[in-house]
């Protein structure tokens, strides 16, 4: 579904990404993982139109991507959301989605965009009543109408951003089931950049490392935990981390980062 190839992304004489290749296969959860300041979001920039590459091809479906406003990236069918939730709070729950349903896919039809908020509103469990307050939701409520924006676009691939950050254990199972069930029950698929690696790892099908820009290691849960460059990276510097290499590799692990 989505082919990378060679990405590069520069900021003066500051280079953010470099020389960084992968693919994406339709139905796929690929995490993406690092250290902050690895790349990680500046990847999903450029994915999604906000930061033209430097270098590098990016392929949807066989399509270039490569200098495409946001907005025709949107309607090829590439959504995301961001870490940071900043939602209309003049508008309601309701009309925050179905306005992002107004760029996905084309739609210019206020009926349409109203179905698909609808339906994307039902999926991450938030009130589908039209004058429900964004202003009476919590950490987990603000995550949840970060991807039913996202969702009501209408997505074939959903670059979810740190879906987890200021949320409770609990919270943070919920978040990470629910991005499995959009994958299983709508065929989406997904690359999730997350910091909390023990959750990421039990869901994801593949796991991509970068640091300092450049990609260190892809494959299989297991087998990047195994792997000599992550645990010099991860290992002793990141509680969270430390604990998702322990679960991955099947050893204890516990707390948050589980």
């Amino acid at each position: 579904m989505l082919v990378v190839e060679g990405l590069v992304k520069r900021f003066g004489g500051f280079t953010a990404v470099s020389g960084v290749s992968f693919k994406v296969d339709q139905g796929e959860i690929l995490g993406l993982i690092g250290p902050n300041g690895s790349g990680k979001s500046t990847i999903f920039n450029m994915l999604s139109g906000t930061f033209p590459p430097s270098a590098g091809s990016i392929r949807f479906e066989g399509h270039e991507l490569s200098g495409l406003a946001p907005h025709r990236i949107i309607n090829r069918g590439i959504g995301r959301t961001f870490q940071i939730p900043r939602p209309f709070r003049r508008l309601s729950i309701f009309e925050n989605v179905a306005l992002a349903g107004y760029f996905g896919q084309n739609r210019h039809s206020r009926a349409r965009a109203e179905a698909s908020a609808e339906r994307a509103l039902g999926m991450v469990g938030l009130p589908t009543d039209r004058g429900a307050p964004v202003d009476g939701l919590g950490a987990a409520g603000l995550k949840k109408l970060e991807l039913a924006k996202a969702l009501a676009t209408g997505p074939k691939l959903l670059l979810a951003d740190e879906s987890l950050g200021g949320l409770d254990e609990a919270e943070m199972d919920q978040a990470a089931d629910m991005l499995r069930k959009i994958r299983d029950e709508l065929g989406i698929t997904i690359i999730w950049v997350e910091h909390i690696m023990g959750v990421l790892m039990r869901v994801v099908d593949r796991v991509m490392v970068l640091d300092h820009g450049e990609k260190i290691a892809e494959g299989l849960p297991h087998e990047v935990a195994h792997d000599p460059r992550v645990v010099e990276v991860y290992l002793g510097t990141d509680a969270h981390a430390t604990q998702a290499v322990a679960a991955a590799r099947g050893g204890p692990a516990a707390g948050p980062g589980r």
